[in-house]
């Protein structure tokens, strides 16, 4: 259904809204859990926890969405390396969604250590108590959690570029108000 409409439809663009406001919390919640060693510590790491887990299901939903309703095409105008570059980091902004997540999870099941969401709301363990894969995955999630962190900036430079260079419509597609779309 790529191109069908002009705009994303309404659903689309509250996920995408609800996830970028999650996404950047994440971010400022993930570096202060790295930067301090006080009692803000578990609290953060608690809420980071529960926060990765609603951003993998609202991705995953988006995903599913983004399958069924589609998207608008890019202009036609739009050089070819641009509508690659376009297409690459939402695939890698989707992998990063789903797999930052992950990652995070099969970490805290490396290293043994509960994952509990809110109360006695419990995630089981996806993978076995092991020192050097807890290291392993880590080290990924930090280094990734940067790469993620560089692509939502390009994310959102890409999105001024179209909004104010290009004036092409592509920012449109995606505010949370507005437009002309007849098909959501």
């Amino acid at each position: 259904m790529k191109g069908t409409h002009t705009q994303f439809t309404l659903v689309q663009r509250l996920l995408h809204w609800l996830m970028a406001i999650g996404i950047l919390a994440m971010l400022f919640i993930g570096v202060g859990m790295v930067s301090t060693i006080g009692r803000g510590y578990v609290p953060l790491l608690s809420t980071h926890k529960t926060l990765g887990v609603a951003i993998l299901v609202l991705a995953l939903v988006r995903l599913i969405v983004r399958f069924i309703s589609g998207s608008p095409k890019l202009p036609a105008d739009l050089p070819e390396p641009m509508k690659l570059a376009a297409y690459l980091s939402h695939v890698a902004l989707y992998a990063l969604m789903i797999g930052m997540p992950l990652i995070g999870w099969a970490m805290m099941s490396a290293a043994a250590y509960p994952i509990v969401l809110y109360g006695d709301i419990h995630l089981p363990p996806i993978l076995p108590q092991s020192d050097s894969l807890h290291t392993l995955l880590w080290n990924a999630h930090f280094y990734l959690a940067f790469a993620f962190f560089a692509l939502v900036l390009l994310h959102i430079a890409a999105a001024l570029f179209h909004g104010l260079v290009r004036r092409d419509g592509v920012l449109q597609t995606m505010l949370p108000i507005g437009g002309n779309d007849r098909s959501q």
